[in-house]
């Protein structure tokens, strides 16, 4: 019972126990409440960093903590594998996709277990896994069959040496990431997914989801980005042709004077007028060869070309040129712009670089010139007095314009629409639009359809083939799933390797058996992401979305949303977002019934260690292994818990590490001290207690309480492990002022002292802390014990600091048995010689008590 506390012996065996007796394999039970506790899958890339460490302990604790609130806890693990890592792995290595990332799973899942978290590994899933990647092609076809999922011409940025589509992130500086070719833009067919028909939901719900973090739900909001305004249609000279134009600024339509189109618009070959057909060519021919995150931002330079044609002004009637400029992007709104560059600072700019012309039809409600129309009634407006030249434009600064005025106020040079605030004045114009059909109210979002092609080979195939008599052909889903050859040589180069297996294109047409060939796209491995949640509660091997389609699934109606989910703030938008989106699609394809896929959500912080975020660049990495081997997991998880709360940051500290070590070791040798006992704890007779035994049992019903309001409340593992140092230290103390004691009561109120400290410590620490229950000589597991519960009695201090004020300022302080009446303490208050001195013989209107805290005396 001596021997040093020996963390390798003892986490390799209570791992290989865990796993022996399926402590945390779970299965339905209606009977028991349930808690679907779920952390990020990782993508196996080899090895487990001090992120994953931090990311998966927290899931762990709430793991255990519930389970052994009496919950039944589903908490799996998966890999999502699929992706070009993969690929990229298998240039460098001259490896295959498959056997790389199944070595790194394999690898992974060895660490993941060496950590003691508490997964249910009989519901691993692995994307890449045909019996997966199956129901992602499934899920393909009910989404093409709802009209969900469609194929067009899209811009993609295109590498001309690889031959290749890359990805945003793959271009840098405009060149290649492989190659150091200039990226150019090409357009291609590409698939869809309507994930703008969810735009309204997906932003309403934003309002539902009270268990997320304010500032995720305010960059989901900011990405899908809602804007409430009127489309407006600009007739262009000439032709019987319209531009429609998007504005959530129609109070401004009277400076609009000219129009901007992007570059991919397809009215230009329409109305480009000869002359400047070679210059808008080049031009688009040019700015096809720009990164459209350099195009659109705010600091880039702003180009255009003039079109040689005019469109009109539907409220002026006026002839304004149309322009092409770089800066207009055919995703975002209708891929045309009614340019009014007194209001709009892009605007503004691109109209002094090409001298266009301008025109003030806002003026701020506060300027010096014009404040005094403002006050003017409706009746006495007329639009010649808000007739006004742009050198009479007066900003705040009192300066002549030098910059755009982007804010609301006082409507000028708008007709009838003059001397209307902006407010009124857009409601107005609105109004009239529709009226005269010239427009309509309109609603956008800056959320763009989900383009899921991506022409690459370590992904799943997309199951849909061209024959060329029946078009477009869906694999029927008998012949799911699809599989994705191994036979295949990855070079990097010349587009997906797919294209170049002719077993695996060459096909038959499913609908009339003649020649067709197959799609050699495969899915973003966001679609992989988006569902994996649902897939854990069919178990491995399992999943069968189509018997939820017939009758509701009931492990997804038991387990279905996730409780609690646990991942990186680097998530916050893409993922989470498609998440929803799957989530609300499979709902209205009736395999689920909840409208969101996760209740709460937790971000927790990156690991920081030298003033940076841990990075093999940086060269301040710390080996998860290393730290499993000199100190153990137990330790690894206390400290990753104790040195932060889990939303912020983690500062890496050496010494935090061995104080945590330290811990662990004081606590092992202060049981394996007193582990031989004469009575069980059950035997407790709290009435008998003297009053340092009693004052230790309250130390420990304070302790269950601070440890579980603080799990409870946000997660502050960090001042839950404190509390349980400092019930350590009062127990060392206790052990040490009575050790040569022969008192019963006094062997009894220390041993339910030590198993309560390791019961609360079990979550956080569990290996050591089975080992030490075990050592008391408890049978039952202590991941299956329940939690304990404070008694209210004993937590209540006997005498109370009760502050005594007159008039709300501080006159007194005085010590009162907790729980005293009203009447007592208001006694007590009006007898303080203190309080008196300020009473004296002035009225007393009122006395305001609030017990165990406050007295108020209020006196005139």
């Amino acid at each position: 019972m001596n021997e040093r506390y020996n963390h390798k012996k003892i986490e390799s065996k209570w791992q290989a126990i865990w796993q022996n007796k399926g402590l945390f394999r779970v299965t339905e039970d209606p009977s028991r409440p349930k808690y679907y506790c779920l952390e990020m899958f990782p993508y196996p890339s080899g090895k487990i960093h001090m992120g994953h460490v931090r990311n998966y302990v927290i899931g762990d604790v709430i793991a255990r903590y519930k389970k052994m609130k009496g919950y039944n806890v589903l908490h799996p693990m998966g890999w999502d594998s699929f992706g070009l890592p993969a690929e990229n792995a298998a240039i460098k290595h001259g490896t295959h996709p498959a056997k790389w990332t199944l070595e790194n799973i394999e690898y992974m899942k060895r660490q993941l277990m060496a950590m003691g978290l508490s997964y249910d590994w009989d519901r691993e899933v692995n994307t890449c896994d045909p019996e997966y990647y199956k129901w992602n092609q499934w899920l393909f076809l009910k989404i093409y069959e709802k009209g969900l999922a469609y194929k067009k011409k899209s811009s993609v940025n295109w590498c001309i040496s690889c031959e290749t589509v890359l990805a945003n992130e793959q271009v840098i500086d405009g060149r290649c990431w492989r190659c150091d070719t200039e990226v150019t833009e090409k357009e291609l067919e590409q698939w869809f997914l309507r994930i703008e028909a969810y735009a309204d939901e997906l932003l309403s719900f934003c309002d539902r989801l009270h268990g997320w973090p304010e500032r995720v739900i305010t960059m989901q909001k900011n990405w899908i980005g809602e804007s409430r305004g009127v489309e407006i249609d600009f007739p262009v000279e000439r032709m019987d042709e319209k531009i429609r134009v998007f504005t959530t600024r129609q109070d401004t339509i009277f400076g609009a004077t000219f129009v901007t189109l992007a570059p991919e618009h397809p009215i230009l070959e329409k109305i480009v007028d000869s002359s400047q057909w070679t210059v808008v060519s080049d031009f688009i021919e040019k700015i096809k060869r720009q990164n459209r995150f350099i195009r659109t931002d705010i600091s880039s330079e702003k180009e255009g070309v003039f079109t040689g044609s005019y469109a009109i002004n539907p409220f002026t009637n006026e002839k304004i040129p149309i322009w092409v400029a770089n800066f207009v992007l055919m995703e975002y709104g209708t891929g045309a712009i009614m340019c009014v560059p007194t209001h709009d600072q892009r605007d503004f700019e691109f109209a002094e670089k090409y001298g266009l012309p301008i025109r003030v039809v806002i003026v701020p409600e506060k300027s010096s010139e014009f404040g005094d129309f403002v006050e003017l009634s409706r009746d006495v407006r007329s639009s010649e007095k808000f007739k006004i030249s742009n050198s009479q434009l007066i900003t705040h600064n009192s300066e002549l314009i030098t910059e755009a005025y982007e804010g609301e106020g006082l409507m000028v040079n708008s007709e009838e629409f003059s001397g209307l605030m902006s407010v009124e004045g857009r409601e107005r114009i609105a109004e009239f639009a529709e009226a005269k059909g010239i427009g309509r109210r309109a609603v956008n979002y800056r959320l763009r359809d989900w383009g899921i092609s991506r022409q690459r080979y370590w992904g799943t195939p997309i199951p849909i083939v061209y024959c060329g008599n029946c078009g477009i052909v869906p694999v029927p889903e008998r012949d799911l799933p699809v599989l994705l050859p191994m036979d295949v040589n990855i070079s990097g180069r010349g587009g997906s390797p797919l294209n170049g297996l002719r077993d695996f294109v060459n096909t038959i047409c499913p609908e009339c058996g003649g020649a067709a060939r197959r799609e050699t796209d495969t899915m973003d491995t966001f679609v992989d992401s988006s569902w994996y949640f649902i897939a854990y509660c069919f178990g491995k091997g399992n999943i069968d979305l189509n018997s939820a389609l017939s009758t509701q699934h009931s492990a997804l109606s038991y387990w279905m949303p996730v409780d609690q989910y646990i991942g990186g703030i680097e998530h916050a938008v893409l993922h989470l977002l498609y998440a929803r989106f799957f989530t609300k699609m499979m709902r209205d394809l009736g395999i689920v019934r909840n409208d969101e896929p996760f209740e709460s959500l937790l971000t927790q912080g990156m690991v920081i260690k030298d003033g940076a975020k841990m990075s093999k660049s940086k060269g301040n990495v710390v080996d998860p292994e290393e730290l499993l081997n000199k100190y153990g997991a137990d330790t690894s998880r206390l400290f990753s818990l104790f040195a932060a709360p889990p939303e912020k940051d983690l500062d890496w500290s050496d010494e935090g590490v061995e104080g945590a070590y330290r811990f662990l070791n004081r606590v092992w040798m202060m049981v394996n001290k007193s582990s031989e006992f004469r009575v069980q704890s059950s035997e407790l007779d709290t009435e008998g207690l003297n009053a340092e035994e009693k004052a230790l049992l309250r130390k420990v019903h304070h302790t269950i309480r601070k440890v579980t309001l603080d799990i409870e409340r946000e997660f502050h593992f960090n001042t839950a492990i404190a509390a349980l140092m400092e019930l350590s230290n009062e127990i060392g103390d206790f052990m040490f002022r009575t050790r040569v004691s022969e008192s019963t009561q006094q062997d009894a109120i220390l041993r339910y002292a030590v198993e309560m400290l390791i019961l609360m410590l079990s979550p956080f620490s569990p290996h050591i802390a089975e080992e030490l229950w075990e050592l008391m000589g408890n049978k039952q597991f202590v991941a299956e014990m329940r939690w304990p519960v404070w008694d209210e009695g004993l937590i209540r201090d006997e005498y109370v600091t009760v502050v005594i004020q007159v008039n709300g300022r501080l006159r007194d302080k005085i010590n009162m048995p907790a729980g005293s009446t009203e009447e007592v303490l208001k006694e007590a208050a009006l007898k303080s010689e203190k309080v008196r001195q300020f009473t004296g013989d002035k009225v007393i209107k009122n006395v305001i008590v609030v017990r165990d805290r406050l007295v108020n005396i209020v006196v005139r």
